[in-house]
């Protein structure tokens, strides 16, 4: 006769085993072990409704409740023993329940299943995930923003790129407000998903709901939620809060990936932009010369990882009928991953940004090359009057000019200035420094040093980050 002690929670219709590799196949323990604190808190709100409800009496209560109390102080120590033929974290948790308090265990089950007990689960953890790197983006984006007020008021100039060339100078500070501007969107994601997110299924049971007078939305608050899932079916069945999660996270991991990719271009000896920290670099087995951005490239690598997470779990979903299936199962991995994933590199970022050496004289000198301020002279013959395609075509040969003979504009002779256009000479094309052409960008949202400021000063306020003096 099968041990009652070893059988398992939901074995009475069958009559033969599990096969082995079944149960290894099967098993989700290994990974879902970590929601034994969303999982025995699920229990303890759904015990305490019972017994408001009258379902179970107060000593159950009391019972189930004590012996979940003291299977979680096991969990904390590190003195419980996780089993693979119980197959996840919610089997061993109740089996473990039973061995400490007896039968009575088995009332924790009541008005409940595991379909809805996984969901409810699941969505804590994510919700609580979304709110924690709700609020790591939002202390990078602090730093950047800081970081950014730094640089304004050494008024460091960076040359501004499209298609990795040259196109016109910026500064600094524009550049640092640009991710503070991605970082504000990605943080404002998080909080968006978390509110969608904040409907507890528990009650649902395995799909249809359940005859018992349970008090979902007591349970509900009871876990935190703002109420309870409003459809059964969907309550089990669904995972899209999960794939809003990982969609946020796979935006973050493009910015931060663009943001590593910067600053490894910048940080080589052809730019000679920036210096990284020693503590955030490695050196070569071989090379001792080398300063691997081992960060930068590790966080650019990882975005596809987060990338894969995303797109994992919605091959799982775009297949699977109402309500509840075992693929589901493929949903917890990739969420733990990304989040893991992306705590440490926004942690790593925010320590890492602030110790970076940004070389002024080297970034001005970038930024005056590559014929950056042709523009400018273009606009400075439209507010002559003539028309900005014109304008457009003379400084464009004028570049070529140049160009065919290794100078800059402002190194043109007065009359071959002349002889594009008689409203140019000289002392034109030498007033048009990067740093004039970087104040007169006044539009809003542009890189002139009072625009800058303007960005700088919202951003701080809307922080809570203290302004200077």
């Amino acid at each position: 006769m099968t041990n009652m002690k070893d059988k398992k929670l939901w074995g009475g219709r069958f009559a033969e085993a599990t096969d082995g590799l079944v149960e290894l196949f099967n098993a989700s323990v290994s990974f879902d072990q970590r929601l034994a604190e969303q999982d025995i808190r699920g229990s303890l709100a759904h015990v305490a409704m019972l017994g408001q409800v009258d379902i179970l009496t107060g000593e159950e209560v009391a019972q189930i409740s004590g012996g979940l109390e003291a299977v979680l102080e096991d969990i904390r120590a590190g003195n419980f023993e996780w089993r693979l033929d119980r197959e996840d974290v919610h089997m061993n948790v109740e089996a473990a329940l039973r061995d400490r308090i007896g039968p009575v265990a088995g009332k924790l089950h009541t008005a409940r299943s595991r379909n809805d007990q996984v969901a409810v689960d699941f969505r804590l953890f994510t919700k609580e995930a979304c709110l924690d790197l709700a609020a790591q983006t939002r202390a990078l984006r602090a730093v950047m923003v800081t970081e950014a007020e730094r640089t304004l008021d050494a008024g460091i100039i960076l040359p501004g790129y499209t298609h990795l060339q040259v196109a016109q100078p910026i500064l600094l500070a524009h550049w640092f407000m640009a991710y503070a501007a991605m970082l504000e969107r990605d943080e404002g994601r998080f909080l968006d998903a978390a509110v969608r997110m904040d409907a507890s299924p528990l009650g649902s049971s395995a799909l249809a709901g359940t005859p018992w007078p349970i008090d979902r939305h007591t349970v509900a608050t009871a876990l935190g939620f703002a109420r309870p899932t409003a459809n059964s079916l969907d309550g089990v069945g669904s995972r899209d809060f999960a794939l809003e999660f990982l969609s946020a996270c796979a935006i973050l991991s493009a910015h931060l990936s663009r943001l590593s990719e910067e600053l490894i271009l910048y940080s080589t000896f052809e730019f000679g932009f920036l210096t990284l920290p020693d503590s955030h670099t490695t050196g070569s087995s071989i090379m001792p010369q080398k300063k691997n951005p081992d960060v930068s490239e590790l966080a650019r690598g990882k975005a596809g990882r987060v990338f894969g997470n995303l797109m994992g779990l919605l091959t799982v979903v775009k297949g699977t009928p109402l309500a509840y299936n075992k693929d589901l199962q493929e949903d917890k991995e990739g969420v733990f991953d990304s989040y893991d994933t992306l705590s440490i590199v926004l942690r790593l970022y925010a320590d890492m940004m602030p110790k970076c050496e940004w070389h002024a004289e080297k970034t001005r000198e970038a930024a005056a090359r590559g014929y950056s301020t042709a523009t400018d002279v273009a606009d400075f013959l439209a507010r002559q009057g003539v028309p900005f395609r014109e304008a457009h075509e003379v400084v464009g040969g004028l570049v070529g000019l140049a160009s065919r003979s290794g100078r800059q504009l402002w190194e043109l002779t007065d009359e071959e200035l002349r002889a594009a256009h008689p409203l140019l000479n000289a002392g034109v094309a030498a007033s048009l420094t990067v740093e004039e052409s970087v104040a007169g960008r006044q539009s809003y949202g542009g890189t002139a040093p009072v625009r800058v400021r303007e960005a700088v000063d919202t951003a701080k306020a809307a922080l809570g980050l203290a302004s200077e003096g």
